[in-house]
C-alpha cells in the first residue's frame, strides 16, 4: 500500500494543514456543529486529540491500542497543538518501517501514517469549516490520499465511522473528492 511520498511526509503535510484551525477554536464556537453531522466542534476536537495521541502511540511504541485514553478528554485548541507537537515528534523519531500492531492485526507503517494523515487532513477541514473560516485541503496532499482511501477505508470497514460517499464531479480537486469520499459536501 502506498500513498505517494512517504506517509510520513504527508502526515507532517496535514499536521501543517491542521494545525491552524487550532487558532480560529473559541470557547463559544466548541457548541458549533461540524461537517461530522452528531458531534459539534468541542467533540470533534477531543476525538482528534485522541486520534493524535493514538498516531503517536503507534510510532512510537509499535503498538496502537484503539481505546480512549484515560481522563477528561480535551476539546481545547491548546491541547491539539501540544499533541500535534508529539506527533511530529514521533514521525522524527520512529523507527523506520517497523510493522504496527492496531487493535491486534499488523499494519506497516506506511499504512498508519497514510491513514493518519487521512484523519488529520480531513478533521482539521473539519475545523476551519465549523469556525466558519473553510479551508480547502492542498491538492498536493489531497492527490496521494485519495489514491489511497479506497485500500485504506473499503466499503465494509465504513459503518459507524465515516458516512457513505457522495458523488463528487471527477472535475473536482482531490481535496473535494476526498471529502466526497468520506461522505462530507465540500
Amino acid at each position: 500500500m502506498s500513498c505517494g511520498g512517504t506517509g510520513r511526509d504527508l502526515l507532517g503535510e496535514a499536521i501543517a494543514y491542521a494545525l491552524p484551525g487550532a487558532d480560529l477554536v473559541t470557547p463559544p464556537l466548541l457548541a458549533r456543529p461540524t461537517p461530522c453531522t452528531a458531534w459539534n466542534l468541542g467533540m470533534l476536537l477531543s476525538h482528534f486529540s485522541e486520534s493524535l495521541d493514538a498516531l503517536a502511540e503507534g510510532l512510537n511504541h509499535g503498538i496502537l491500542l484503539l481505546a480512549p485514553a484515560a481522563g477528561e478528554p480535551d476539546a481545547e485548541p491548546a491541547g491539539m497543538r501540544v499533541r500535534c507537537g508529539r506527533l511530529l515528534s514521533a514521525i522524527r523519531a520512529a523507527p523506520v518501517d517497523r510493522p504496527i500492531t492496531v487493535a491486534g492485526h499488523d499494519m506497516t507503517e506506511t499504512a498508519l501514517t497514510c491513514a493518519g494523515a487521512i484523519e488529520v487532513s480531513v478533521h482539521g477541514w473539519d475545523i476551519f469549516t465549523a469556525c466558519g473560516t473553510p479551508r480547502p485541503i492542498p491538492d498536493a496532499l489531497a492527490g496521494p490520499l485519495l489514491r489511497a482511501a479506497p485500500a485504506l477505508i473499503p466499503g465494509g470497514t465504513r459503518a459507524g465511522l465515516f458516512s457513505e460517499p457522495l458523488p463528487a464531479d471527477l472535475k473536482a480537486r482531490p481535496g473535494e473528492r476526498l471529502l466526497a469520499f468520506l461522505g462530507r459536501a465540500s
